[in-house]
């Protein structure tokens, strides 16, 4: 079967793979949810929500690294929280003269930084794990069966499915240009004219390949009325849960609540 790679579905033979889409959807969201009311610096709970997440990633046979390379690319979005170093009062940890400036960094920030930091870098590997051991169809079945408002369903499904249109567009487009750039003689040379050229050949391809996708946007959605499209995507409900579907989910949920509890009593 091909996969495309924008795909982050990986098909394993795991537990978690085997696991209903529903439940793994809440679990999700209440592994995030967990994560993100965790106080400031319950360091303790934090190591307790890297190890659950750190037994799923073994479970599901993705692989650790698999899940944590793929974490690391979030973590520069962590770096929207730096100023919370400098910015949070408290006891001074050291300065850091920034021309006529001082910045003072605080020790109550900084945990406020490492906190933040640590609670993204366990969601974005909770997020990770469902995309990877979920197919995409199945998370939009789960999603109308937990009763999100179907027009949304309906605009995250049409999303995905013409996220690979446009990525195919744009390849179409770059065989193209690779097909008309001579390859020079000399060696050091790329393919191509200057700097600027290539700019504006970029930026011609930019263009090209928004009027692209807007008119076969508009071919398929005319494609779609044609065969009776009405704004409802009908699809086959998901069974019942299985018994122990309902038992993982009420395990886990216990102890996320469990945790959350520790958090708000001892921190």
């Amino acid at each position: 079967m091909h996969i495309h790679f924008l795909d982050p579905y990986r098909e394993r033979s795991s537990p978690i793979h085997a696991l209903d889409p529903r439940v793994k959807l809440v679990l999700t969201l209440a592994f995030i949810l967990t994560a993100a009311l965790t106080p400031v610096g319950a360091w303790p709970l934090f190591i307790l929500l890297f190890a659950i997440i750190l037994s799923v990633e073994i479970i599901s046979e993705l692989g650790v690294l698999y899940v944590l390379k793929r974490a690391a690319l979030a973590l520069p979005f962590v770096l929207a929280a730096l100023p919370a170093i400098f910015t949070i009062p408290g006891d001074t940890l050291f300065s850091l003269p920034v021309g006529p400036w001082v910045l003072r960094a605080s020790i109550p920030g900084l945990e406020r930084f490492a906190s933040i930091a640590l609670k993204s870098w366990v969601s974005v590997q909770a997020g990770i794990l469902l995309a990877a051991s979920t197919p995409f169809p199945d998370l939009l079945l789960a999603m109308r069966a937990l009763r999100i408002p179907r027009l949304l369903v309906t605009i995250f499904g049409l999303m995905w499915r013409y996220l690979f249109v446009l990525v195919d567009e744009a390849l179409r487009l770059m065989r193209a240009r690779a097909a008309r750039s001579g390859l020079a003689d000399q060696p050091g040379l790329k393919p191509g004219g200057s700097l600027v050229w290539r700019a504006r050949v970029a930026g011609g391809m930019a263009g090209s390949l928004f009027l692209r996708a807007f008119e076969r946007s508009d071919r398929i959605y005319m494609a779609m009325l044609a065969r009776g499209y009405d704004g409802e995507v009908r699809s086959m409900p998901l069974p019942a849960l299985r018994p122990w579907h309902a038992l993982a989910l009420v395990i886990v949920l216990s102890v996320l609540l469990l945790l959350l509890v520790m958090g708000f009593l001892f921190w």
